[in-house]
């Protein structure tokens, strides 16, 4: 268990992304990082100022963006960071991506920024709600969604490491802190966040803070003792966590920032439903395009926030 308030401080992810990618090169002569011309705002421009010889920005061109990172990653000694909008890096560049990065399981580390519905007034053009679905239906590509500042260090630390792509989700708003920077991350293994006998709530990135919230909000009305998971990859996924924790409550809720349809929900569902089926209720953004508003507009309008989220899953629960 890891203690969190509702007060948490919040994180900028993106920051801490940059500054990252700055360690790492100090540390890996070899590391290159690309760009899509939005480099101010992924953050990536950090490591372009200290390193102009290893980075590349490629212009407002996706496609090649993923072709010269592959290109690059030929050399399998080296790893290549390549970041962009999620709408662009993976929406416009998918079949590169499938193609260059998967095929030939090159150490690519797609690293999108500006996903989900928490992109804001940009609207539905920019909110890229789908890419969970897309990216871990691609052979070799881990997907991996961090919930604050202090696991997406560990996240991509690992993905240096790590021989083989990745696909790591970032957003465009800051994180509350969920995890003491000290936290551990092995590719596959999640952690438990809350104990709990009544209901397992599994959650991914911004979500992770609401899924605490809200089971506190549980808690407190109605006397239900909500356990929280926070998977960090769901490509692979921790099913042995699942499946121990699903024993014990017997209900599962999934909550995420992103589509119901191919995401976490369902890499959840196909866990539970080959070794130990449960009732599982899916959260998320339903079959819909987003539009444009503040993030907090859009997450209330979705019934993301922590107060609504309660009440949706003692809904659920009460018709089970």
């Amino acid at each position: 268990m890891f203690l969190y308030t509702k007060d948490a401080p919040k994180g900028d992810i993106r920051k801490v992304y940059g500054e990252t990618l700055v360690e790492l090169g100090r540390k890996d002569p070899k590391m290159c990082v690309l760009d899509g011309d939005l480099s101010t705002s992924t953050k990536t421009a950090m490591f372009g100022k200290e390193f102009p010889d290893r980075f590349f920005n490629v212009g407002i061109d996706e496609q090649n963006l993923v072709g010269v990172a592959s290109g690059l990653a030929y050399d399998k000694d080296r790893a290549v960071f390549a970041s962009s909008f999620s709408m662009f890096l993976t929406g416009r560049a998918w079949e590169i991506i499938r193609q260059h990065v998967g095929y030939n399981d090159l150490p690519v580390k797609l690293v999108a920024t500006h996903t989900g519905i928490t992109v804001g007034p940009d609207g539905a053009s920019h909110q890229m709600n789908e890419d969970i679905a897309i990216m871990r239906a691609i052979p070799n590509i881990r997907v991996v969604v961090p919930a604050d500042i202090h696991i997406l260090k560990k996240v991509l630390y690992k993905a240096h490491e790590t021989p083989g792509a990745f696909y790591i989700r970032l957003t465009r708003e800051k994180f509350p802190i969920v995890y003491p920077e000290d936290v551990e991350f092995e590719l596959g293994k999640g952690h438990l966040l809350r104990e709990g006998k009544d209901l397992t709530i599994v959650a991914i990135g911004l979500m992770v803070s609401h899924a605490l919230d809200a089971a506190t909000i549980l808690k407190e009305k109605y006397g239900i003792e909500a356990e929280v998971i926070d998977p960090v990859s769901v490509k692979p996924i921790d099913g042995n966590l699942l499946v121990e924790s699903a024993r014990k409550t017997k209900k599962v809720v999934t909550i995420e920032e992103h589509s119901i349809i191919g995401g976490l929900g369902d890499a959840v569902f196909s866990v539970l439903g080959e070794h130990y089926p449960v009732p599982v209720k899916k959260i998320g953004i339903p079959d819909v395009f987003g539009e444009s508003g503040t993030a907090q507009e859009l997450l209330r309008k979705f019934e993301l926030m922590p107060d609504q989220l309660a009440e949706r899953i003692y809904k659920w629960l009460k018709t089970l």
